[in-house]
């Protein structure tokens, strides 16, 4: 944890284009981080069951385009 009060502290101390820099960096990190988990989860079968409802649904409904069926796999 004093790593990070660290951090912080150092964040305070940079002026406004420095800190906006910092911004932009930590929210492309963080969605690459959250694209590169979505991806092995779904590679490992984590997210089937949660495909296999989105389909039902989409089959209940009473669509049937192969094309958006595909999307959602």
């Amino acid at each position: 944890m004093a790593t990070v009060n660290a951090i912080k502290n150092r964040i305070r101390q940079l002026d406004n284009e420095a800190l906006a820099t910092l911004r932009d960096w930590v929210i492309e990190y963080t969605h690459a981080r959250w694209e590169y988990q979505i991806a092995a989860d779904s590679n490992a079968g984590k997210l089937d069951l949660i495909v296999a409802e989105a389909l039902a649904e989409f089959r209940a409904a009473g669509l049937t385009s192969k094309s958006a069926e595909e999307r959602l796999k």
